[in-house]
This record gives C-alpha cells, sequence and structure tokens, in this order.
C-alpha cells in the first residue's frame, strides 16, 4: 500500500513547493519586474484561486475515475505552467503560468487523501493524513535554504526550469507505478450527490473555521511571513531564510504530530474536531502576539502558524468521519474550496491593505501589517464561537439541569407537605358527623 501512497506524496511535494516558493523568489521578482505589494499579492494568490475554484470538478473526476489518472494528467498542466512561468517576462504571462500550475496541481492533496481512503482502514486515516501532509510538507523546507542555493546558483528563472522537468517525472511516475483501484472503477451509488454535502449542518459547522485559519495560515507562509519580517522585525536575508527554514520544518512535525495525537485521541473516543477548535485558539493567540508585538521571539508565534497550515490533517479527517468513501473527494474538495478561496483572498487582501500606507525607507509600516492581519483574526474568533455553538449549548444544558432538578425536589417536596386544597376538603367533608 505504501507503494500507491509515497507517488501521491511526492505529487503534493511539489504543490507544496509551488505554494511556498513565492515567499523566497518575490524579491528579486520584483526586483526584475518591477512589482508593487498590489500586483505581488494578486500574483501569488492566483495560484489559490485557480487551486480553490477546480477542487469540485476534480473531487468528481477523483470519485469516478480514481486518483492516479485524474493526478497524472492534471500534474502535465503544471510543468507546463513551471516552464511558462520561468520564460516569462511581463505580469500578464506570469499570471497565465501560474493560473496553469495552480491548476495542475489542484488535485495533488485530493488524489493522495483519496487514495489513503480507498487503501487504509477508516481508523488510520488521520494518521495516514498526518503522514502524507508532513512529506509534501518537505515541499516548503526545500523553498527555503536549498531553494536560496538554487537561486544563487542560476536565479528564479532556473529553479521553475528544474520545478517543470521534476513535475514531468512525477506525473509519469504516477502513472505507471501506481494501480488502479477497483474501488474507484465502481459505479457511483444512486441517491450520493454533491448537495448531500452541502446540505450537511456538520460541514457547514467545521468548514468557516477550517478555511479561516488553515487558509490563513497557508497565506502567511506561503508570502506574507517574508515581507513582515524585513519591514517589521528587520532581519537581514540570512536570518530570513533561517526563520523560514524553521517554519517549514514546523509544518512538517506538525501534520506527523497532528496526525498522532488525533489517532491516540480517536481510541479515547475523542474526535479530530475537538484538536482542531484548540490549534484555532492557538493560531488566534499567536497572530494576537504579532500584532500586539509582545515580548516574544516571532519565531515562536511563526511556528504556531506553520503547525496550523498542517491542520488539514484534523479538517479531513473528520470529513471522513462524516460522509462514506464514495463522497470522500468531493467532501474534501468541497472543503478546499473554502480553504483555499480564503488563502486567496487573504494574500490578494493583505497586499491590498498594506498599499493603502505609503513605504517607509523602502518598508511597509507596522500598522499596515497590524491592520491586514487582524481582519484575518476577527474572522477566525467569528468562526471559533460558530463551531463552538453546540458545545456552549451543552455546557448550557449541564449547569440548568442540576438547577431544574434540585427546584424540581423542592416542589415534590411541598406537594407532600401541603395536600391539594380539594382533598383537605373531602377529608374534612367526610370526617365530619352528622
Amino acid at each position: 500500500m505504501f507503494s500507491v501512497f509515497l507517488p501521491f506524496a511526492a505529487g503534493y511535494y511539489l504543490s507544496y513547493l509551488f505554494r511556498t516558493i513565492n515567499t523566497l523568489i518575490s524579491e528579486p521578482l520584483s526586483a526584475e519586474l518591477g512589482l508593487n505589494a498590489g500586483s505581488l499579492g494578486l500574483l501569488t494568490s492566483v495560484y489559490f484561486l485557480i487551486f480553490g475554484a477546480a477542487q469540485i470538478p476534480i473531487g468528481i473526476l477523483l470519485d469516478r475515475f480514481g486518483p492516479r489518472r485524474v493526478q497524472s494528467a492534471l500534474l502535465l498542466a503544471a510543468a507546463l505552467g513551471a516552464a511558462l512561468f520561468g520564460a516569462s517576462n511581463g505580469l500578464l504571462s506570469l499570471l497565465l503560468a501560474r493560473a496553469m500550475i495552480g491548476l495542475g496541481v489542484a488535485a495533488a492533496l485530493m488524489a493522495g487523501l483519496k487514495a489513503i481512503v480507498l487503501w487504509f482502514p477508516r481508523e488510520r486515516v488521520a494518521l495516514m493524513n498526518g503522514y502524507m501532509i508532513m512529506l509534501g510538507a518537505l515541499g516548503a523546507v526545500t523553498a527555503t535554504r536549498p531553494a536560496e542555493w538554487l537561486l544563487n546558483a542560476m536565479g528564479w528563472r532556473g529553479i521553475f526550469e528544474v520545478l517543470a522537468i521534476t513535475t514531468f517525472a512525477a506525473a509519469f511516475l504516477i502513472f505507471l507505478a501506481v494501480p488502479e483501484s477497483k474501488i474507484a472503477q465502481q459505479a457511483r451509488p444512486a441517491g450520493l450527490r454533491l448537495e448531500a454535502i452541502f446540505r450537511d449542518r456538520r460541514f457547514w459547522r467545521i468548514a468557516p473555521l477550517s478555511a479561516s485559519c488553515v487558509g490563513s495560515a497557508w497565506s502567511l507562509q506561503a508570502l506574507w511571513a517574508a515581507p513582515w519580517l524585513r519591514d517589521v522585525e528587520v532581519v537581514n536575508r540570512e536570518a530570513l531564510v533561517t526563520q523560514l527554514f524553521v517554519m517549514a520544518i514546523g509544518v512538517c512535525a506538525g501534520a506527523l504530530l497532528l496526525g498522532t495525537i488525533a489517532d491516540r485521541l480517536r481510541r479515547r473516543g475523542v474526535g479530530s474536531e475537538t484538536l482542531l477548535a484548540v490549534m484555532a485558539l492557538l493560531f488566534v493567540l499567536a497572530e494576537l502576539t504579532l500584532i500586539v508585538r509582545l515580548p516574544l521571539p516571532s519565531m515562536v508565534p511563526w511556528s504556531v502558524v506553520a503547525v496550523v497550515g498542517a491542520a488539514t490533517v484534523l479538517s479531513y479527517a473528520t470529513i471522513a468521519e462524516y460522509f462514506p468513501t464514495e463522497l470522500a473527494a468531493r467532501a474534501n474538495g468541497s472543503l478546499n474550496v473554502l480553504h483555499f478561496g480564503w488563502a486567496f483572498a487573504v494574500q490578494c487582501g493583505t497586499g491590498l491593505i498594506l498599499e493603502q500606507w505609503p513605504l517607509q525607507d523602502g518598508h511597509y509600516p507596522l500598522i499596515a501589517y497590524q491592520v491586514a492581519f487582524g481582519v484575518s483574526v476577527a474572522v477566525q474568533v467569528a468562526a471559533l464561537a460558530w463551531f463552538s455553538v453546540p458545545w456552549i449549548r451543552e455546557l448550557g444544558g449541564w449547569i440548568v439541569r442540576p438547577l431544574l432538578h434540585h427546584h424540581s425536589r423542592r416542589g415534590d417536596s411541598v406537594e407532600a407537605i401541603i395536600p391539594p386544597a380539594d382533598i383537605s376538603i373531602m377529608e374534612a367533608y367526610d370526617s365530619v358527623e352528622w
């Protein structure tokens, strides 16, 4: 089964590498092509826009044709997009190439998740999701120190030429090495429709929280961590790359850790959604630490941001419990629409907010980042409150029920001491001698 798992992990690795390489190349790319914060935010966020828009159609294709054929075909489009990106000289061609990359790797995660659901027992889904995301997150590690070496040796264009060749190779590996799943070839059972996902209240309870936290974490790590470190922390290039490397390690470790914890908590009857709520609370606290500039090393809150980027381990495991195997890819795709839609909004919107303040010695001021990050935090707090409503109601029930029970017992005792009026009258009437 691991011979099936590892090729899809390689595809997700490339997806993560394409997503996070922008943080490293944003400065030389902007310098060469004259891109401002708004243009840079749009260029990098179009990946999330196309990625998110393709999730539901790709989910349907994965459920119908299986992950092997869908993933290998789309990776060819990603390879062509990488080649075009490396040869582009203007914003329009860069946007087209970035869109092709986003479409090409849009199935990378879902194909792996679908393969896990097909080939592994349900009680191991959270743990295998953790392995999958951990291996894929190594792409974020590659996008730091190793990519910095390549950047110095061959420039950002050379990096994308290497990515194009590697992606072509991954597409052929998946097509040739992965066997076809018999489950994926079965006819879709009647009654399993996309509407069943969007009408499910459990989906709409978890989706806003997962999207607002995971999408923001992806956006921050994929682009805005580096500008923050340059403009607010005022670190040099060496320190910046080092911190990005630590954050990338945090994603890998976080995926493995969250998957393992979720697997053990499941054995004790605790669902993955509880751990997701805890991670969301930690994420909000980490962002507030950055916004209000608490006297902590910035590595601490940024590491929390990185770990939350791997919290999809918990989201997808929860979704796998909500829906049958035949709907797994479409359910994950529906959740991914919100993940990447919010990531696009945050990544693009942050650039637009920053542009509302003039540059000061080539840097955006702290207040600009505080406003941009604060908008995301407000949405996350609202989503966490919405997610917690059933728990709050249950907690209220625990508090109210004993009070009502106590009041009921007191009422019974009073009734036992003071008999009803009609009974008293009858007893008095019967006792009278005529």
